[in-house]
């Protein structure tokens, strides 16, 4: 056997194992998840401080959430997830954290009374979409973008039944939906017009709590 084929044998016996890392995953996460229904997912940065305006927004939909009963579901680091599991813990809801391995380790916040922890982003993403009923996202980057058009696309393609998804903090998103409508919908004909009822741009907690009180039935 020469070299490369050893390389790809050994690659393909690696591929193999981890296979049942992921269904342990899987099926970890759909034993402890199946108890926290009803559910909101919400999402925003893990870079800000307590002293955000942000953060005082997720802290207040986390309550708010948790006194409609609730469950809160956040990828359980810090910032904006720290902020939502915190007014849910803090109210007495049920808190989870959905927390993920990184390369550069972040750390989970301690507002959970539920902790999963993750290896694969893939494996994480079904627990966060599979169990909520709707999803707030409050002001975040790259990975908040991410849950935010895939929300969107599941919806949009009849993979999930249609749930509110809300962006939370008009003044952050006003120039991203401005781009949507302009650029995606009238000039290149990307998405059609009633794709921009995928979401909700709101600015207040309550009122954000309220869309979705009046879509589930707790």
């Amino acid at each position: 056997m020469n070299d490369r084929q050893y390389v790809i044998d050994e690659f393909n016996v690696r591929d193999s194992w981890r296979i049942f890392r992921i269904i342990s995953e899987f099926v970890d996460g759909f034993e402890t998840m199946a108890e926290i229904y009803p559910a909101v997912s919400v999402f925003g940065s893990a870079s800000i401080s307590e002293q955000s305006p942000v953060y005082k927004l997720g802290r207040e939909v986390g309550r708010l959430l948790a006194e409609s009963g609730f469950t809160v579901i956040t990828g359980g680091g810090p910032g904006a997830m720290e902020a939502a599991n915190r007014g849910a813990f803090e109210a007495g809801g049920k808190s989870v954290g959905l927390c993920i391995q990184l390369p550069r380790e972040q750390s989970s916040n301690p507002y959970t009374n539920v902790k999963l922890n993750f290896r694969y982003f893939f494996v994480r993403k079904v627990m966060f979409v599979k169990y909520a009923m709707a999803y707030i996202i409050l002001p975040g980057g790259f990975g908040t973008m991410d849950e935010l058009f895939e929300s969107m696309t599941l919806i949009q393609t009849h993979r999930i039944k249609p749930f509110p998804v809300i962006l939370l903090g008009k003044d952050y998103w006003k120039d991203l939906i401005a781009w949507i409508k302009k650029t995606m919908l009238m000039k290149h004909g990307m998405i059609c017009p009633d794709d921009m009822d995928l979401f909700q741009v709101i600015d207040d907690p309550a009122a954000a709590v309220s869309a979705i009180k009046r879509i589930v039935i707790v």
